[in-house]
């Protein structure tokens, strides 16, 4: 899937003069471009990166990835890309606990450099649960595991969650998270946080009946929490890399926020059940066995030492920004001409089923 219009060929040399900017007078340095984009995600670009430079006398190695926030003219799937924010989450993380993000280095706001914001942090070797073709799909590292290997990496990232929650004072620390939006609670910011972002991809791609049939509901169903933690976002297990089943690297933190802990506990589940939906759809057999919500709610409570709430309306909001993100998605492969427009916005939507019964399962 194509991310991006940018000329891989220039970007380079453009950052070896960047780098020549933030690094020590003298240091020279030499940038490898080894990848253009990740297979896992579908809305940054990640650019793969080698850099040697001098300092102090001696030759440096440094190897690095760069986020990239995708032009506006490249249909991006988020209407804002916060760089600063992301960047600074990731250090306060890193700072405060042991949850393995990788280190980040160097940021460049304004755009000058690449187009757009983008900032280094240091690369980490592992292997990542595939999303093209799906893990549940079969042949490869994860489905292919012994089910003891599965389950040590499915609680070992569960431990991932509870930690990030963990951190204290989570309104105060990531204040600069808070959704911009109007609302008596932060999950109320929340939820218009979507809707706006709902109608930020209506005009390139056209109204969902589904998608405001879910917004409705959940706005006139809303729970009552006033809990604040760090949430990650978009907590799934294809957004980790692993060594020995364990967690080496927690990425993609462009959808943090602050709020009630379910948010990223329905997410980790929901987007296991996205990846079931589609091989029930082809008759695969898939991994019903793996991250089944009573085990990953029983196992969440018992590290973090709290009761979750009902997950139901979690579940719902989660396959409503599915919706969205699809519907970004879809509009950038017609605009790259990877897809012709469908006549039925919602065929874009790999999960409608399961967010259908998410809906009659609530009545609505």
């Amino acid at each position: 899937m194509q991310r991006s219009s940018r000329d891989p060929s220039t970007l380079p040399t453009r950052l070896a003069e960047w780098l020549a900017t933030v690094l020590p007078e003298g240091a020279n340095p030499v940038v490898t471009l080894h990848s253009g984009i990740d297979t896992n995600g579908m809305s940054s670009e990640t650019l793969i990166l080698d850099a040697a430079w001098t300092e102090d006398g001696e030759a440096r190695f440094g190897e690095y990835v760069a986020r990239v926030a995708p032009a506006a003219e490249d249909l991006p799937v988020f209407p804002d890309y916060a760089l600063q924010d992301q960047y600074d989450v990731m250090r306060i993380v890193g700072e405060q606990t042991d949850v393995p993000v990788p280190a980040v280095r160097w940021m460049e706001p304004t755009g000058e450099v690449l187009g757009t914001p983008f900032f280094l942090m240091d690369r980490i070797d592992g292997v990542v649960p595939q999303d093209v073709l799906p893990y549940n799909f079969g042949d490869n590292w994860l489905h292919d595991a012994s089910r003891q290997d599965q389950g040590r990496l499915q609680r070992s990232s569960v431990e991932v969650l509870a930690k990030l929650h963990a951190i204290p004072d989570a309104a105060t620390t990531f204040a600069f998270l808070e959704p911009r939006h109007d609302g008596s609670t932060l999950l109320e910011k929340n939820l218009a946080h979507v809707r706006a972002w709902y109608d930020f991809a209506v005009p390139d791609i056209g109204r969902s009946p589904l998608v405001e049939r879910g917004l409705d509901w959940l706005e006139a169903h809303l729970p009552a929490t006033d809990e604040v933690v760090l949430v990650w976002g978009d907590s799934r297990i294809g957004n980790m890399m692993y060594q020995d089943f364990e967690p080496v690297a927690v990425l993609d933190w462009e959808m943090a926020a602050i709020g009630p802990r379910e948010l990223d506990v329905s997410w980790i589940l929901f987007a296991h059940q996205v990846f079931e939906t589609i091989t029930g759809m082809l008759e695969l057999p898939g991994m019903p066995h793996f991250l089944a919500e009573a085990d990953v709610v029983a196992a969440y409570e018992e590290m973090a030492g709290v009761k979750l709430g009902d997950l139901h309306w979690y579940h719902v909001y989660n396959a409503v920004e599915w919706c969205i993100v699809f519907m970004r998605t879809g509009a950038r492969q017609i605009h790259f001409g990877e897809i012709e427009r469908p006549e039925d916005i919602e065929t874009l939507f790999h999960h409608k089923p399961l967010m259908e019964r998410l809906l009659a399962e609530a009545g609505a």
